[in-house]
C-alpha cells in the first residue's frame, strides 16, 4: 500500500511538472523574463593563422560559449564545419542560417545559434545585402565579399512570446555598402520594430559614429553596450589574435524598446595567453518590457 502511495505521489508530482510547462509558468526557469545573448565574429576555419588556427583555438571557443551561457548566439565567418563542431560540443543549441555563397551550405555563415530548450524557430530566412536581396551570392554596392543577414522569429516557450533575432556581418571595405545594408535591415525590421521583441546583432565592421550604427540608432534601435557603458579607450572589439582592445568597438548588439538592456559586456578572457578568436565576443543581457 505504501509502494503505491508513492508511486500515484510520483505520478501527481510529474503531471504538475508538465502542466506548469504547458501554461507557460517559469517559476525557478527565469523569472525576470531575461534573455542572454552573445555576438562572436569566431575567425574562419579554413584560415592559415597559424598557432591560432581553428584547430588549436576551437576548445577555447566552445569554452566561452559554456562560460557565457548565452541563449541566443550570433557568429560570424562561421563555416559549415566549424557549426556542426559548435553543435557538436555544445548540445543545447539548434541553429538557423545559410552559406552566404550559394544559400545552402557554401560559405561564411551568419548562424543564429539558440537554446533548443527555451526557444523554437516560428519562421526563419536569410537575405543578402544588395539591389537583389533574394538571390544568393549576389553583391552590388562595391563590396568585393557577398554579405548576408540571416533571421529568425522565435518563439519564447517560457514566457510565450515571439521575438525576432537578426545576424549580419557588414563589409569590412565598403563604407558605401555598410550604408546601403544598414538602410536595407531597418526596411526589413520596420514591421517587427513596433510589434514584438527585436535583436540584431553582428560584425558591423565600423565605430558607434559611423553613419551605418546612426541609420539603426534613428530607427528604434538601442545599442545594448552604450545604454549601460560609457565610451573607453579600451573597447575596441578586433584584438588581431593579441588582445589589442585600443580600437573601434565594431561588434553590436541592438534591441528595441520592447527589451531593457539589464547587463552589457565584452568578453577579453584569454586561455593560457592564447585569445579564442581575433574578435572579443560581445554579450547583452535583455529583460522583456511587456
Amino acid at each position: 500500500m505504501k509502494r503505491i502511495t508513492v508511486q500515484l505521489g510520483l505520478m501527481i508530482l510529474f503531471a504538475l511538472v508538465l502542466l506548469s510547462c504547458k501554461s507557460g509558468d517559469t517559476t525557478g526557469l527565469n523569472a525576470n523574463q531575461e534573455i542572454k545573448s552573445m555576438t562572436f565574429n569566431i575567425r574562419y576555419g579554413s584560415a592559415d593563422d597559424g598557432s591560432n588556427s581553428w584547430q588549436f583555438r576551437k576548445n577555447y571557443v566552445f569554452e566561452t560559449v559554456r562560460n557565457n551561457s548565452p541563449e541566443i548566439l550570433g557568429v560570424q565567418e562561421a563555416l559549415k564545419f566549424q557549426i556542426d563542431e559548435l553543435l557538436e560540443n555544445l548540445p543545447e543549441y539548434n541553429f538557423v542560417g545559410v552559406g552566404r555563397d550559394d544559400g545552402i551550405e557554401k560559405g561564411e555563415f551568419s548562424a543564429i545559434l539558440f537554446n533548443k530548450q527555451r526557444f523554437i524557430v516560428d519562421s526563419s530566412g536569410t537575405f543578402w545585402f544588395s539591389d537583389t536581396p533574394k538571390i544568393p551570392g549576389s553583391k552590388t554596392w562595391g563590396n568585393n565579399f557577398t554579405r548576408i543577414c540571416s533571421w529568425a522569429v522565435l518563439f519564447d516557450k517560457f514566457f510565450q512570446k515571439k521575438l525576432l533575432v537578426c545576424n549580419l556581418h557588414l563589409d569590412h571595405e565598403s563604407q558605401i555598402s555598410r550604408e546601403k545594408s544598414s538602410v536595407q535591415l531597418v526596411k526589413f525590421t520596420k514591421d517587427f520594430v513596433g510589434r514584438i521583441p527585436v535583436l540584431v546583432m553582428g560584425d558591423f565592421n565600423c565605430g558607434y559614429n559611423n553613419e551605418t550604427i546612426k541609420t539603426l540608432l534613428n530607427n528604434g534601435f538601442i545599442d545594448t553596450y552604450r545604454k549601460l557603458n560609457e565610451i573607453s579607450p579600451n573597447e575596441g572589439t578586433f584584438n588581431g589574435f593579441e588582445g589589442t582592445d585600443t580600437g573601434e568597438k565594431i561588434d553590436f548588439i541592438f534591441s528595441n524598446r520592447f527589451f531593457e538592456t539589464k547587463s552589457a559586456t565584452i568578453v577579453k578572457k584569454s586561455f593560457s595567453g592564447m585569445y579564442p578568436s581575433d574578435h572579443f565576443p560581445v554579450t547583452a543581457k535583455v529583460e522583456y518590457t511587456k
